[in-house]
């Protein structure tokens, strides 16, 4: 039975690029004749002061304990087959970890859903962020025995400097993501954005548009914002929510329209339009800006909707408002594409086999 070691920053059911990454999978692996271990450095307690302003000192203690971890988990490389880092082993600029795995017998499994290799540091350790070194994404790629990047932009980098990439969409559980009938909803109709206190800087690139259409249809429409719930808008009468695991699906669920806006620079083309696949899984129609793979998995007019410019972005919500027959249309193609590409289960074989190719030969595969 071949055993692989997932290794990742944060405990389970706590990171969407972990959870949409490899953590649904994990039950299916173990199905499948993999033994599946997870190694991961922040408790909640360490998550709540590490994603906080200051606390510099706890700060330095959670990066002392998580060398100590990592320097515990590269003992035991050895007694794996596949040792799998999503995104980073360790959250500076190290990369002693990786080059461990990669001169022992395990094989190295890099998978990523972002352009890291770019600078960006949360707010919250701004002061901090001399320590990272994106240059090191490349390093790692080059060490890998597989590259699993979360799109085509993030696929193309990674072959600069490593010929065994393949891609694999960030995927929805379509079994818990299950559409509710809208048709017999009462009330205003519900514009929806999910995110996090570092991406509601995205958000607040559509309140101009939403502060006209709310001027315009008054109490017709309400505006949620789920992941920040420090964020207030009096205008827009909006009390951001904060995110919750066990409330995820039912916030999201309330959302009649979702919206992905989006600047087009080099971060954002790497991003893998996971909150637009969240709203199209749930049946709501998405509208999004034609960045990156968002362009890939939105065909305009068929299975949601594309706004480039602030004229676009009202008249495609506008459209929305104004029809209840091209929302439930729309939504139930945005459903359809989840389900055909976008999904844990078509994705299931892939990713089977990914994992498979890099067994050692005369592995027990089940």
């Amino acid at each position: 039975m071949p055993r692989i070691l997932f290794v990742a920053a944060h405990r389970p059911d706590r990171s969407p690029s972990q959870r949409y990454r490899f953590e649904q999978y994990l039950d299916f692996l173990a199905r499948n004749g993999f033994a599946c271990d997870f190694s991961y450095l922040l408790s909640a307690s360490a998550d709540e002061a590490f994603y906080r302003p200051g606390h510099l000192i706890a700060k330095l203690g959670i990066l002392v304990a998580g060398a100590w971890k990592r320097n515990r988990d590269a003992a035991r490389v050895a007694d794996y087959d596949i040792v799998f880092v999503q995104r980073e082993a360790f959250m500076t600029g190290s990369t002693w970890f990786e080059r461990k795995v990669s001169r022992s017998s395990a094989k190295l499994v890099f998978d990523f859903d972002d352009a890291i290799w770019q600078l960006d540091v949360s707010a919250a350790n701004r002061r901090l962020g001399w320590l990272k070194r994106p240059a090191k994404t490349a390093e790692i790629i080059a060490r890998s025995d597989l590259v699993i990047a979360g799109n085509g932009y993030l696929a193309d980098y990674a072959r600069r400097h490593n010929d065994r990439v393949m891609v694999i969409p960030s995927t929805i559980d379509t079994g818990e993501y299950v559409p509710i009938p809208r048709h017999a909803r009462e009330g205003p109709i519900c514009i929806g954005w999910s995110g996090s206190t570092t991406t509601i800087k995205h958000f607040e690139m559509a309140t101009p548009i939403l502060t006209q259409l709310k001027q315009r249809y008054g109490d017709r429409i309400r505006v949620k914002v789920i992941g920040d719930g420090t964020y207030v808008n009096e205008e827009l009468a909006v009390r951001g929510i904060p995110w919750r695991r066990e409330r995820e699906v039912a916030d999201l669920a309330d959302i009649d329209i979702g919206i992905m806006p989006l600047p087009d620079d080099g971060w954002t083309r790497g991003k893998c339009g996971l909150k637009g696949l969240q709203y199209m899984a749930l049946g709501a129609p998405a509208v999004m800006s034609p960045v990156g793979v968002n362009a890939e998995i939105v065909e305009d007019g068929r299975n949601g909707l594309l706004a480039s410019s602030s004229a676009e972005w009202v008249e495609k919500l506008t459209l929305l408002i104004e029809s209840a027959e091209l929302r439930a249309r729309l939504g139930a193609a945005g459903r359809q594409t989840v389900e055909e590409r976008y999904s844990v289960r078509a994705m299931e074989p892939v990713y089977l086999q990914a994992l498979r190719s890099v067994c050692p030969p005369g592995a027990d595969l089940g």
